[in-house]
């Protein structure tokens, strides 16, 4: 997983700079919803500690095509979201059970470009490729890889300072984001997230 996750950054940095202008990279910072209820569940009577994280960093690239003129675009764009762990600690001594989530989101949009030193706005919806890693140090359970496919419908608005640079924020709804094995839920990201991100523009 490490290492398709190095091939997505390097895909996402490195080959938009050698194209021609429409392309654009972005990164972004954000919360979401979290509801590990598989890790509570099967692990409550343990009486544990559950360390939940709704942040998330990632990383994006995209292409925007003029339509009538140079306001309205059509644009779509990838990227890579690596979710914070989710740790939960049983009472008993060296166990812990970690949930590692990445998300691939894809998203094609309308964008309202109105310039340098103006506020921009978009709205678009797309699917996102999940992908859950549950893994247990010092416990008799094994671990756990689940992958899910959803779609999401996402909005957001930017301040374009230069020609090549813009601050936003981005809204998205994740729609049955519920990553599960056998019945057991080990992942749910449905709902809500919020980021702000930074596009960098050639």
């Amino acid at each position: 997983m490490k290492k398709l996750a190095i091939a997505v950054l390097a895909i996402l940095f490195v080959a938009p700079s050698a194209l021609a202008e429409g392309w654009g990279v972005g990164v972004k910072l954000g919360a979401g919803e979290n509801e590990p209820k598989g890790m509570e569940d099967a692990f409550h009577d343990l009486g544990g500690t559950l360390d939940k994280n709704e942040s998330y960093l990632g990383v994006e690239v995209l292409y925007e095509w003029d339509l009538n003129d140079e306001a309205n675009k059509i644009g779509l764009k990838a990227g890579w979201d690596m979710y914070g762990e989710n740790e939960l600690k049983p009472l008993l001594p060296g166990e812990k059970i970690t949930e590692t989530t990445y998300a691939f989101p894809v998203t094609v949009y309308y964008k309202r470009d109105n310039g340098v030193k103006h506020l921009s706005w978009w709205a678009g919806a797309g699917a996102t490729f999940l992908r859950t890693e549950v893994e247990a140090s010092g416990s008799v359970m094994a671990d756990h890889n689940q992958n899910k496919v959803f779609p999401h419908v996402a909005a957001g608005a930017e301040y374009r300072f230069t020609h090549l640079f813009a601050l936003g924020l981005e809204a998205r709804y994740n729609i049955d984001a519920k990553v599960e094995e056998d019945g057991a839920i080990f992942s749910d990201r449905s709902g809500f997230g919020a980021a702000v991100t930074g596009r960098f523009y050639f």
